[in-house]
């Protein structure tokens, strides 16, 4: 229930992507103009865990989740009744900033089980999350291609919101489950200290980049497919998400092996099969559907199975402060998925499909030169202590 819950709230956040055409079309607006949607959900999400996802080390877990629905269902209601643009951005980024429910659970769920079973407990949970992620696009370009109105899949989210409100809650734990500051103020200030542990700043900064150039792929994906070569509505570009879905499942798979064989080796496998992925898309898949279908299934996995190594790693340092350690990963994770929406619209912009191909490809070799430098520099203090020895 609670990887369901996962997948449905964080979906929230990704509906507008295949929606941007329409939402260009409808407003008579530029397309880098209604590429700032996207952005929008990206820096609200950030915000978000910035903000609020501290307190799932202090505050009572369900009572927590019931407050962020009821507010998610407000900001999502609001966005289907937006007026103009500058009303739908303010309203995304309000909804993104409370529909964070997926990061509460995420940090509980290494605590239910062994310490040797904690990556295949997060690989369940991130399969419900990265589904959601890419069936939220198939539902909300379904949605509005059989609606004619991009406001269409905002309000059904409202109502998907509302109904779990009355669910969710009762799957958690009423208390927290460490020790934290009582004091909010407290809460936050403790996060910069947590930026001293290396294995924290490499999965900041690989997912950062490999999130970046998800973002940048999927926000431009709408104005890809409805160029002259493929001509395909906002139907067809949804259900890119249900074509990819094949990729998402591997999450348990990327669990089960961190555990066994750590989380670097997971790493790389998903950095290779990203980079494969902007590859195939920049080439086959500038003319061909079957290239975009190969691309996307790639895409999935690489981010799904680092995903998973992450977060398995990151959880290693701490039970108390999972809450903390997951709030700063993510900040720097949806940091990049804003920052990849922005550079990927002015890559659109300048040089088309490629240049986004480009840009993703560039910044998945960033996150590969991350970890080579970490596994030089383990190996390098290995042979250190060695030699003191």
């Amino acid at each position: 229930m609670l990887a369901i819950a996962c997948g449905v709230m964080v979906g929230n956040i990704y509906l507008c992507q295949p929606l941007l055409a329409q939402i260009a079309q409808q407003f008579g607006i530029a397309e880098k103009a209604a590429s700032l949607v996207a952005v929008a959900t990206q820096i609200g999400y950030a915000l978000g865990v910035l903000l609020i996802v501290p307190l799932a080390d202090m505050a009572k877990p369900a009572l927590l989740v019931r407050w962020l629905m009821a507010l998610t269902t407000i900001g999502l209601a609001a966005a289907a009744l937006s007026p103009n643009v500058p009303v739908l951005l303010v309203a995304s980024v309000c909804f993104a900033t409370v529909t964070v429910i997926p990061q509460i659970p995420m940090p509980l769920a290494p605590t239910l089980v062994a310490p040797e079973h904690r990556g295949r407990s997060l690989g369940a949970l991130s399969t419900g999350l990265v589904l959601g992620i890419l069936l939220s696009r198939t539902v909300s370009g379904a949605a509005a291609g059989f609606s004619g109105t991009w406001r269409t899949p905002f309000a059904l989210a409202a109502i998907l919101s509302a109904i779990l409100l009355f669910i969710v809650p009762r799957f958690l734990p009423e208390a927290p489950s460490g020790k934290a500051p009582t004091r909010y103020r407290d809460l936050l200030g403790s996060l910069p200290s947590l930026l001293r542990h290396r294995s924290l700043l490499l999965s900041m900064g690989m997912n950062f980049c490999v999130f970046g150039g998800f973002s940048a792929f999927w926000a431009m994906l709408a104005f890809h497919l409805q160029a002259p070569s493929f001509a395909l509505g906002p139907a067809a570009v949804g259900l890119f998400g249900l074509w990819g879905a094949p990729g998402a499942l591997i999450a348990p798979v990327a669990g089960r092996f961190s555990d066994r064989f750590g989380s670097a080796p997971v790493n790389a496998a998903g950095l290779c099969a990203t980079a494969t992925s902007f590859a195939v898309a920049g080439t086959w898949g500038a003319t061909s559907i079957i290239g975009l279908i190969l691309a996307v299934n790639l895409l999935d996995f690489g981010l799904q199975s680092g995903q998973v190594a992450n977060q398995t790693r990151i959880f290693g340092i701490g039970e108390a402060i999972r809450g903390r350690l997951n709030t700063v990963y993510m900040v720097a994770t949806f940091s990049g998925g804003a920052v990849g929406a922005l550079a990927g619209g002015l890559a659109w912009t300048f040089g088309g499909w490629s240049d986004v191909c480009l840009l993703g490809g560039g910044m998945t070799m960033t996150a590969g030169i991350m970890l080579t430098m970490d596994r030089l520099a383990t190996i390098y203090i290995a042979l250190q202590r060695s030699d003191a020895e």
